[in-house]
């Protein structure tokens, strides 16, 4: 089957045959007939697949007839992400290189006075993340009423990061007669309840189960320590002794661990960036295009990669860590061997990933095989549970030895200062006797305390006291001066 038997305009034609593509995928062949016939369309396919063009070329042949008005776009694509968004633009600028279209960006992190110009412009393609198309629609800048289709893309991804709601929102402002397309990987309740609510007599276009691996990725996995150090100088062996590496995406399961890699790398010298959530979208777009471009070697990425990016010759993806859900290895390793392209995916296993392994497995109907020795995950929990048991012995051991240590100290410190004090005794004793001075018998002693308060409050003594200024009346009787004069000798 060729594009042109799919019936899509001339214009769409030449521009696939200069982007070099001769032959639709399985999504293409099965979607693009029915979009053209006006039918809504869900759309199941595994990532990689060339699902984007699926909708994008009819839509295309579809917009050359009529025009867009200020404010009033007609078609709407939803992303999950801003570079998801960023990537149906470079497609629709692809493809549409000989239409006249106006395409618009509505995403986060990027200008809302820019946006506002382009809408008041009119706008014949609008792509967007739900989160900002509401904030137009709330201010009152975007009116939905003139969208024919409506495209909604990496649907499972959006249930992931809770954008349902936003979606149920969107779809109520967009008229019912509306022709929707609606495409994810996988089906859960969720948004099988959401494709019949908003579809109607859909098409169903499923091209492989979504929980199958491209068959040209070769998938193996490594043993390693469960230390971070030991897992890092795995990955490095990984790449040094990669075949035909190209370039790759090493993915890590937390944002802390993207920067630890990111920097490991980074001090031995390989060519590096790092891509995770918390990122400003300049920077990400940045490194991304990078990449792309060759310019980095590896990407060090978390799960916001995962999804959907279109990074064509991405020859390696490496698991630094392995994937808590199985779902998510799918997607991983689906950024290499795309559109029929061979790769290699590799992931780093320790003795505590025997749940997460066995879980991934299971999903995919298949055995990984091991590179080198495979880990004994009974004896490596064996081990594990000794160590902790260990610990805690080690722990009371090194607690009772401090103490006993402490104890001697502390046993040592009191002989030291029994003679400290029996010195300054020895030495008290063998000074002259000092008199003291008494209280006048007919002075009360409630006065007395009073005076002796007074003074003290003062700061100082009278004439003719013998008394330290500032000591009070509670004085040593060595620091008191020997009021007899001294004989002449």
């Amino acid at each position: 089957m060729s594009f042109s038997s799919l019936g899509l305009s001339e214009k769409v034609l030449a521009a696939v045959e200069a982007a070099g593509y001769t032959e639709p995928t399985a999504i293409q062949a099965g979607a693009i007939p029915h979009v053209l016939e006006r039918r809504d369309v869900l759309g199941l396919a595994q990532t990689g697949t060339g699902k984007t063009a699926s909708f994008t070329l009819p839509m295309l042949t579809l917009l050359e007839k009529g025009r867009a008005r200020a404010r009033m776009p007609r078609t709407l694509i939803l992303e999950p992400t801003r570079e998801l968004a960023a990537q149906v633009e470079e497609n629709f600028n692809k493809y549409g290189v000989n239409h006249k279209l106006n395409v618009a960006l509505l995403i986060g992190g990027t200008s809302f006075g820019d946006q506002d110009r382009k809408l008041d412009r009119g706008v014949d393609v609008l792509i967007a993340t739900p989160g900002r198309l509401l904030d137009h629609t709330e201010r009152g800048k975007l009116l939905l009423q003139g969208v024919d289709i409506l495209v909604i893309d990496e649907a499972d991804r959006m249930l992931d990061m809770g954008f349902i709601p936003d979606i149920e929102r969107i779809c109520k402002l967009i008229p019912m007669t509306r022709q929707t397309l609606f495409f994810s990987a996988t089906m859960p309740p969720e948004i099988q309840r959401l494709v019949d609510t908003f579809l109607h007599n859909p098409a169903r276009i499923e091209v492989a189960r979504t929980s199958s691996t491209a068959d040209t990725v070769s998938q193996h996995v490594i043993g390693s320590g469960s230390k971070d150090f030991d897992k890092r100088a795995t990955l490095r062996k990984l790449i040094d002794q990669a075949e035909d590496l190209k370039n790759a995406i090493v993915f890590c399961n937390r944002k802390r661990d993207v920067q630890t890699v990111f920097r490991s790398l980074q001090r031995h010298e390989y060519s590096v960036g790092a891509l995770h959530g918390d990122m400003d979208q300049r920077s990400r777009m940045a490194t991304l295009d990078q990449f792309r471009n060759g310019d980095l070697a590896l990407l060090i990425a978390s799960d916001v990669a995962a999804r959907g990016l279109d990074i064509p010759d991405v020859s390696h993806v490496f698991n630094y860590d392995v994937p808590t859900h199985a779902e998510d290895y799918v997607h991983r390793i689906g950024r290499t061997g795309r559109a029929g392209r061979t790769g290699s995916a590799v992931s780093i296993v320790t003795g505590n990933d025997a749940k997460y392994l066995t879980a991934i497995e299971k999903l995919i109907d298949r055995s990984l095989p091991w590179i080198g020795e495979p880990i004994d995950f009974e004896a490596a929990a064996v081990e594990s549970k000794s160590r902790r048991r260990g610990g805690a012995g080690r722990g009371a051991s090194d607690k009772s030895a401090d103490a006993e240590q402490g104890g001697e100290k502390s046993a040592t410190r009191g002989r030291s200062n029994a003679k400290d004090r029996a010195a300054k005794k020895e030495e008290t004793a063998s000074r002259p006797a000092r008199p003291r001075r008494e209280a006048k018998s007919d002075q009360p002693q409630a006065q007395s305390k009073t005076a002796g308060a007074s003074k003290r409050k003062r700061g100082g003594s009278q004439k003719g006291e013998e008394r330290v200024i500032g000591l009070g009346d509670h004085v040593p009787a060595f620091l008191l001066r020997d009021p007899r004069p001294k004989k002449a000798g």
